[in-house]
């Protein structure tokens, strides 16, 4: 077997993924999601952006169209003659390799015996030294996109040290991470070899059988993963306990120790029990949530911070509003806002669009054009980025600040009214996920935010003035979807305190 690089990181982040994409069926997979593509593109970005500000003289190898062994074999050449930075070297290791006698003479045993290992560092950076080249020695150094030093990125430059200890026989004392923006990071090897020993070990006993490791859903780190719709069919079909909001991996584990593997069992189980896992307040949420998924059926909850028919009582005028960004370039390019009007039973669509990034600042004094033309209506939206982002271009345009402040105060998050008030039977409390359990659905079937930000850049690279159609269709059902949250959540609590 091939131990990778990548699959290792895989297997870091989800074990499932790693043994999937070793030993599953290739046409179960989703198909990928332009977002993924668009990752890619400001990852190699950013690698220019490295190679450009740090590495202007670096080395490539000879050659692009060889196999993987032919190009390992060209990288330790650049090695022997002493380049100074090799790009995209190849780092190969085959059991006989990290099996001879001089390397386990000179070095503790960290790769499992019986496979082969193959790794593909951004650049090979040399320094004074030992090695069997000379008076000289290879460090890795790893370019990846994220803000942080990830436990996973650490993890990986360890086995690249660990490869180059092997092939140059000297262990390099560092490896480095380089994360946005244009951020150096050190790893401590000695830290990370044991740590990297064991991943190691489980992950080739867990490759090697024929059982698939067990299902886990989590939202976040799911998300852009192709087999997720493979494994969400079996997490429903076995009631797993991970589609409970609030279950994480490690409550999962707890609550599997006492004997709760579905959600139907959670919803189920003696109360106390669960209490003494976890408190009173996180165990008495969990089986509400479970028994609302069993039943299929929304529940109120106690103690409610609001008074929801009163916050949420029909104005004449209303403002849904909501936001499409572009993170990469840090601009939020349209600004949506429905205004409804009960008294003429009308709703009308202002999409504020920056057709170019340049242009946020016109649209920015559209929308408070707009929302001062009502100035007491109130202004609902979904989650805190509404609220960060109009005190982010306040800031930035330099509007007064009473009048950034009276505008913060009619703002009403229907997504802290929802988490603090009610449990719907849902599998997580994004906005999609509520209103499409309320029967709201959007145009394009099974297209989400991260899709804008890809047909945005599409926009800005070809002219293609669809993908702006397509942005403002899908901020316009966002703005509508709150709109019948709100709607829904009115109808609920009045009439539980009717019944009361």
């Amino acid at each position: 077997m091939l131990i990778t690089d990548s699959l290792l990181l895989d297997y870091k982040r989800c074990s499932r993924r790693a043994f999937l994409n070793l030993h599953g069926d290739p046409t179960q997979q989703d198909q990928e999601r332009d977002f993924l593509d668009r990752l890619r593109q400001e990852n190699k970005r950013h690698i220019a952006s490295v190679l450009d500000t740090y590495y202007p003289h670096y080395e490539r190898l000879p050659f692009s169209q060889s196999s993987w062994q032919e190009k390992a074999q060209a990288t330790e050449v650049l090695m022997q003659q002493g380049v100074d930075c090799i790009y995209k070297g190849i780092l190969w290791v085959d059991d006989q390799c990290s099996n001879s006698i001089e390397w386990r003479e000179n070095s503790p045993r960290i790769l499992p015996f019986g496979y082969d290992y193959l790794g593909k560092p951004h650049l090979l950076i040399k320094q004074p030294g030992q090695s069997k080249f000379g008076d000289w020695f290879y460090y890795p150094i790893s370019i990846h996109l994220g803000r942080k030093a990830k436990p996973e990125y650490k993890l990986v430059a360890t086995f690249y040290a660990q490869l180059l200890a092997i092939i140059q026989e000297s262990t390099p004392p560092i490896a480095e991470l380089i994360i946005r923006p244009l951020k150096h990071s050190s790893v401590d090897i000695v830290q990370w070899l044991p740590k990297l020993q064991l991943i190691l070990e489980e992950c080739v006993t867990i490759l090697e059988t024929a059982d698939e490791p067990d299902v886990f859903i989590a939202r976040q780190r799911c998300n852009l993963c192709r087999w997720y719709s493979y494994c969400h069919a079996i997490a429903q079909s076995q009631q797993h306990l991970s589609l409970v909001p609030g279950v994480t991996p490690s409550r999962y584990q707890s609550l599997q120790e006492i004997g709760i593997l579905t959600t139907d069992s959670l919803a189920k189980a003696n109360l106390d029990s669960i209490k003494e896992l976890m408190g009173t307040e996180l165990a008495e949420k969990l089986q509400q949530q479970a028994h609302s998924l069993v039943h299929n059926h929304p529940l109120a909850r106690p103690q409610s911070q609001y008074n929801l028919p009163e916050i949420l009582s029909p104005r004449r005028i209303e403002l849904y509003f909501d936001i499409e960004a572009e993170p990469e370039r840090n601009v939020d390019y349209l600004l949506g806002v429905v205004v409804v009007d009960r008294l003429t039973q009308t709703q009308i669509f202002y999409p504020f669009l920056a057709e170019t990034p340049e242009e946020e600042g016109v649209i920015w004094q559209q929308f408070l054009e707009l929302v001062n033309t009502y100035d007491h209506a109130p202004i609902f939206h979904f989650s805190d980025y509404e609220k960060d982002t109009i005190k982010r271009l306040g800031k930035l345009y330099k509007t007064p600040d009473p009048q950034i402040q009276h505008l913060l105060s009619r703002l009403i998050d229907l997504h802290h009214c929802v988490i603090t008030s009610v449990i719907l039977p849902v599998e997580n409390y994004s906005l999609k996920s509520l209103a499409n359990w309320l029967g709201f659905h959007w145009r394009d079937a099974g297209i989400s935010g991260d899709q804008c930000v890809c047909w945005y850049d599409q926009w800005l690279t070809t002219g293609d003035r669809s993908c702006l159609s397509s942005i403002l269709r899908y901020n316009e059902d966002d703005c509508l979807a709150t709109l019948h949250l709100k709607n829904w959540l009115l109808e609920f609590f009045s009439k539980i305190e009717f019944s009361s």
